[in-house]
This record gives C-alpha cells, sequence and structure tokens, in this order.
C-alpha cells in the first residue's frame, strides 16, 4: 500500500480498502457523510446554546451514540459479512474503553484550567474533530508500516505490553497546566489572555490577535489524544489491519466521547478500578500482537476476554464504592449517636 501524504489521498485510500470479501465499501460514504452531517448538527442546532450539560442528557447522548455505532455495525455486516462486522465491533469496545482514560485526563486538565462546565462541550467538540484528523493521519501511517514490515507488530507489542505495566505503576495523576508542554509551546507563538472570554478562542487585546485560555484548553486536550493514540490504534491493529474497519471503529469510539466525558465527570467515583482493567487489556493484546506470527487468537476470544475484564472492574468499582459509602453513612450516623449520649 503507497503512503499518501494528503488526507485526500488517505479518504481515498480507505473508502477503497475493504472491498475484498464481496465488501463494497463506495456505499458507506453514504453513513459517513451522515456522521459529519450529525456533527455539525450537534454544535449548531442541538448545543448552539452555551449551556451546562446535565447527566441525563449526556446519558441520552451517549446511548445515541452508541446505537449510531451499533446501527454502523449492522450495515457493515449486510454489507461486508460477519467477519468485518465482527472486527469493527472488537474493535469498537477496545477503542471505546481505551478512550475512557484519556477522558479522566481531560477533566484533570479541564480541572486545572478552571473551564466551566457549560464551556467544556465547545472544547470537547472542537477537540474531537481534531482527534479524527489527527487519528486518520496515524491509522493510515499504521497501515503503510504494518502492511511493508512485519516485524512492527513485535514493536507495537512490546510497547503496549510496557505501557500496560507502567499503568500499574502510576500514582493519582496530575496535571499542572504550567508546566505543560502545549502551553510553553502556544505562549511561545501566541500572546495568552488571563482569562475566559466566554466561548471564544481568540480575542483582540491591544488592538492585537490573542488567544484565549479556552484556546490553550484546547491545544492541551489535542496533545493529550495523540499521546492517547498511541496506545489504542497499535491495539486495534491486533485485531485487524483493515485501515478502513480501524478508521471507523476509532470514529465512531470517538464521536461519543463528549457526552461520555459529562457521565464520566459527574461518576468517576464509580470508575476507580477501570484504569487496572484497561492496563491488563494493553497487556493482553501486546501478548496477542507477540504470538502473532505463531498462533492467531480468534477474535471472538479476544472480544470476551476485553469484555470480561471491562464488567470485572467496573463491577468491582461500584461494589468497593457503595461499600464505602455505606461505611461512611454507619461512621456518620455513631458519631451522631455518641453525640446524643453525651448531651
Amino acid at each position: 500500500m503507497a503512503l499518501c501524504p494528503t488526507s485526500f489521498c488517505a479518504l481515498t485510500e480507505l473508502d477503497n480498502c475493504c472491498r475484498r470479501g464481496g465488501c463494497t465499501l463506495g456505499r458507506s460514504r453514504a453513513p459517513l457523510a451522515a456522521v459529519l452531517l450529525l456533527l455539525f448538527l450537534d454544535l449548531k442546532l442541538f448545543h448552539k446554546k452555551t449551556h451546562e450539560v446535565s447527566i441525563k442528557e449526556a446519558l441520552l447522548w451517549t446511548l445515541f451514540w452508541v446505537a449510531l455505532a451499533l446501527a454502523f455495525n449492522a450495515f457493515l455486516w449486510y454489507e461486508c459479512g460477519a467477519k468485518k462486522a465482527l472486527e469493527f465491533f472488537t474493535g469498537y469496545v477496545i477503542e471505546k474503553s481505551l478512550s475512557v482514560d484519556n477522558l479522566f485526563v481531560i477533566l484533570l486538565i479541564f480541572t486545572s484550567f478552571a473551564i466551566p462546565s457549560k464551556l467544556q462541550h465547545r472544547v470537547l467538540f472542537w477537540g474531537i474533530l481534531g482527534a479524527l484528523i489527527l487519528r486518520g493521519g496515524l491509522i493510515i501511517l499504521g497501515a503503510a508500516l504494518v502492511t511493508r514490515f512485519e516485524w512492527i507488530f513485535y514493536l507495537f507489542g512490546a510497547f503496549l505490553i510496557w505501557t500496560g505495566i507502567n499503568m500499574f505503576k502510576d500514582e493519582e495523576e496530575k496535571f499542572d497546566h504550567e508546566k505543560s508542554f502545549a502551553v510553553r509551546l502556544v505562549r511561545r507563538f501566541f500572546p495568552v489572555t488571563k482569562k475566559l472570554h466566554g466561548e471564544h478562542f481568540f480575542v483582540k487585546e491591544r488592538g492585537k490577535l490573542a488567544v484565549t485560555i479556552l484556546f490553550v484548553a484546547l491545544v492541551v486536550v489535542e496533545f493529550s489524544d495523540v499521546i492517547f493514540a498511541f496506545d489504542s490504534i497499535p491495539a486495534i491493529f491486533a485485531i485487524t489491519t483493515d485501515p478502513f474497519i480501524v478508521f471507523t471503529s476509532n470514529v465512531f469510539a470517538i464521536l461519543g466521547l463528549r457526552s461520555l466525558y459529562f457521565v464520566i465527570a459527574k461518576a468517576h467515583d464509580m470508575f476507580a478500578h477501570l484504569k487496572t482493567g484497561l492496563a491488563i487489556i494493553l497487556i493482553y493484546i501486546g501478548i496477542k500482537l507477540l504470538v502473532k506470527h505463531w498462533y492467531e487468537i480468534p477474535i471472538v476470544f479476544s472480544l470476551e476476554v476485553v469484555m470480561t475484564i471491562l464488567a470485572i472492574s467496573i463491577i468491582y468499582s461500584v461494589v468497593e464504592k457503595r461499600a464505602d459509602d455505606r461505611k461512611a453513612m454507619d461512621m456518620k450516623k455513631a458519631g451522631r449517636i455518641k453525640t446524643k449520649r453525651r448531651r
């Protein structure tokens, strides 16, 4: 596969990549065009007015984007067969779960910059558009590498195992925007305002164009997504090397991240052990890539492993959270009783 330097070549390549096996993905332009239309409507119509997203609204939008991904999966099943549909769904689950870890980092970024909840949706929207473009380029590069150099699978596998092990070692994540490379880079080229200016990314101060804190937060979010893409994209190449499946599974996983972020922001304590589960998933996928030459682990088995690990980590987090809440409530009641007895 030739490595195309332009995004037009990349999209053309992606559009033609999955025609083998009776799959005519020229017809796939319609659902992808529909996704772009929905993104446009999301910004210009559904969220035209800046407001704080409630957890109910976030859950409804999350369910909508998941349903859209499942509808596309059904389209793939009809158009390309069960194998391609299974590859997409497995890749979607992996990309979605790994992207959740990025949401915790974005939460830290918004907290550090003191970005109000009502402005976060705007940053996330443009951040996701940027992520789609950046990941598209990385996927084309990755597809070219795995096509030309088979040994790259071993490099991907070793990197994922190393990343997974480091996730076990990591302490509680912290973010200081003053020490961020992305922030220093922006300040090197642009004057930065000292306060927010509503939903504006650019303003004029003393007759000169300046970027706002909101724009700086957007750049940092983009940088964090690039870093996380180096984990997630090699991971999906363990499931399939078809650039179209890799790209579309990434697209649909990313599309619902805005709404999922607001769910995570409201209930992040319920996912305390998810990072441990993601670390195990990365290690498993790394092993899958390392043994690929000798034994091809079935996709169905990989899907079962990923779903099981996710379920266990989430259930354990919820059970532990409820137990801690119950313990705190019991201690509070005991303190009240003790106070009454003293009286």
